[in-house]
């Protein structure tokens, strides 16, 4: 680690490295692929540094993706003795037993009793894909419904699917048909189960017969939505009237599973257990990886040959999932995440009592998938864009890396590796305090 601790940013022709790096960027990539200023040169567990020394503590994980830290030993161990035997040969051609050793965890993982089927793809994206094609051709319907906020993915199905027009959707259709979205339940908007199933019925009379929908898909936690978290009692409702109308049930756990919210899926919470489940993100540990585990019955109903890619499960990325999966159970990052998310949730709620942080408006998540809500007063609840990004900025300047998400881009969302030491945490949320200070004084 020596030569990656701080130094002062070395010019390259007048411009920083970083800079540079910048201009090439600009010229060379294409500007809807948003990015941060700071160019990585190396990461180990909760912390990376860039191209010119600086040392951040990673608040964002990748956005959930290294859960068990950036370049977790056992991780990397694995990799390793897998690329020295073999790095691709595609499943559909010459299959290996890594897929089949993690499709039988995940299928004992994941929630319920009956015989369940995995199949592996590359990104969450494609896995929102494939779930959508399995639904469809297992009901022989066509209409899916998803929710105001959600976000699936930047495929055409996954932006028909997302909630949010900016910028995920904006200029990119037309998008497929037969998708619908229903209200999300969100609290502390006073827009409540209730609410939300009222929507959710009002939708099957008005807009699609609920015997056309093959499928109801979800984010037990909205992520680029703003981390609100689905009641219990509104997932136990959604189960109910899917079961009353043959419709099949999936939990997008493509941000929220592999421990990050204290339990293997955030759908656990609530006892629901639905008909497939999506995971990508963390389940790699940092190399692409994405699954769909589900009934049997219905991972089975396409025909041989409707399923699968070139690259899907790729056996690179199932060695580090095998890895993964030890690491979660040997390390406990269920109750890791638990009591790391606990400590950011009392330290931001004391944040919220003091008169300076009266632009703190709400406080919520699950586990260590943590949020805060900046408004510009509490009684309007209006969206304070503005000072949450500087509050990013100013969180960057001072060594943290954190990322914002929410439909008005107000909120900021706490991902911290679950592996990431208590010090280096409690680091981390000292900085965002004084951040958070600096950017409501410069207001």
């Amino acid at each position: 680690m020596a030569s990656k601790t701080e130094a002062a940013p070395v010019p390259v022709h007048g411009k920083t490295k970083n800079e540079a790096l910048r201009a090439r960027h600009t010229a060379a990539v294409p500007r809807g692929i948003s990015t941060k200023s700071v160019y990585a040169a190396k990461a180990e567990n909760a912390h990376i540094w860039d191209v010119e020394g600086k040392k951040y503590i990673d608040f964002a994980a990748g956005i959930a993706v290294v859960n068990t830290g950036h370049r977790h030993p056992k991780v990397m161990a694995a990799v390793a003795a897998q690329m020295a035997d073999f790095t691709h040969t595609c499943f559909n051609v010459a299959p290996y037993e890594e897929y089949i050793a993690v499709a039988e965890r995940l299928n004992k993982a994941t929630p319920g009793t009956f015989e369940k089927k995995t199949m592996f793809v590359t990104t969450g994206a494609e896995g929102v894909e494939n779930a959508v094609k399995i639904a469809r051709v297992a009901t022989g319907r066509t209409a899916i419904v998803a929710f105001t906020g959600a976000f699936h993915g930047r495929t055409m199905m996954g932006m028909a699917l997302t909630g949010k027009v900016v910028p995920y959707k904006k200029g990119f259709g037309p998008f497929p048909a037969e998708v619908y979205h229903a209200p999300f339940p969100k609290l502390y908007f006073d827009l409540t189960v209730e609410d939300a199933m009222r929507g959710l019925r009002d939708l099957f009379l008005a807009d699609v017969d609920p015997a056309r929908v093959a499928a109801v898909i979800i984010e037990p936690v909205q992520g680029e939505g703003g981390f609100y978290v689905a009641p219990a009692g509104f997932l136990q409702a959604l189960r109910k009237i899917c079961d009353e109308h043959g419709i099949l049930l999936i939990a997008d756990e493509i941000q929220t599973g592999i421990a990050r919210t204290g339990k293997m899926f955030a759908i656990d919470y609530s006892g629901v257990v639905p008909d497939l489940v999506i995971m990508a993100k963390g389940l790699g540990g940092g190399f692409p990886l994405a699954a769909i585990t589900g009934r049997a019955d219905l991972m089975d109903a396409a025909l041989p040959g409707g399923l699968g890619g070139t690259y899907a499960g790729s056996p690179v990325g199932l060695a580090a999932a095998a890895a993964v999966l030890d690491v979660v159970e040997e390390e406990d990052l269920c109750g890791k995440a638990i009591k790391l998310g606990k400590m950011i949730e009392d330290r931001l709620k004391d944040m919220q009592k003091k008169n300076e942080f009266s632009c703190i408006g709400d406080v919520r998540g699950l586990g260590a998938m943590m949020a805060v809500e900046l408004v510009k007063d509490r009684v309007t609840k209006a969206p304070d864009a503005e000072l949450t990004a500087k509050v990013v900025a100013k969180c960057q300047e001072k060594g943290l890396l954190i990322l914002t998400c929410g439909p008005s881009a107000n909120v900021v969302r706490f991902l911290v590796p679950l592996t990431c030491p208590d010090d280096v945490a409690r680091e981390g949320m000292d900085i965002f305090e004084a951040a958070l200070g600096e950017a409501v004084g410069a207001n």
